[in-house]
């Protein structure tokens, strides 16, 4: 007669288990602060992040274009689309970033502000005094000059 084999029915227990374990998994947590990449349907890759910092834009109004500064990314309309990217259209970022501009204070994206942004700071504007970089946003309370908040409320 045949005696059972005692180790095979072991490794074939062994074997099913980790096998049910393995097929049992319904739902993986990803770790905080992880960073997935999302292809878009068009244009450069896109980052969208978990537990990530809202985005501090700031305004160039002589070349319309908005700059992240924890993205390090250009915001501004190619045609009728909004887009972002690493570098300014048309011009290189070093004439752009020495270009007067203003902080703004939202956080979501410039397309939900720029008709607005846009008329508060045609092309031609320049912050009070002639100053470069960064300049205040005229306060809620005198929108004729520049104020003390440094930031464009909207």
């Amino acid at each position: 007669m045949n005696r059972p084999n005692h180790r095979s029915s072991a490794t074939l227990a062994l074997i099913v288990a980790a096998s049910v374990a393995a097929g049992c998994v319904g739902y993986v947590d990803h770790p905080p602060g992880q960073t997935y990449y999302v292809p878009p349907a068009r244009g450069p890759l896109v980052e969208v992040g978990f537990d990530a910092p809202p985005e501090d834009y700031v305004y160039y109004p002589a070349y319309q274009v908005y700059y992240g500064n924890r993205g390090h990314q250009f915001v501004y309309r190619e045609g009728r689309r909004w887009v972002s990217r690493p570098t300014p259209p048309r011009v290189s970022a070093g004439v752009v970033l020495s270009a007067p501009s203003v902080r703004l204070d939202f956080h979501d994206s410039p397309a939900n502000h720029h008709a607005g942004i846009v008329r508060q700071y045609p092309r031609r504007w320049a912050p009070p005094g002639g100053l470069r970089g960064p300049a205040p946003a005229p306060s809620r309370n005198d929108p004729g000059r520049g104020g003390r908040s440094g930031e464009h409320r909207n």
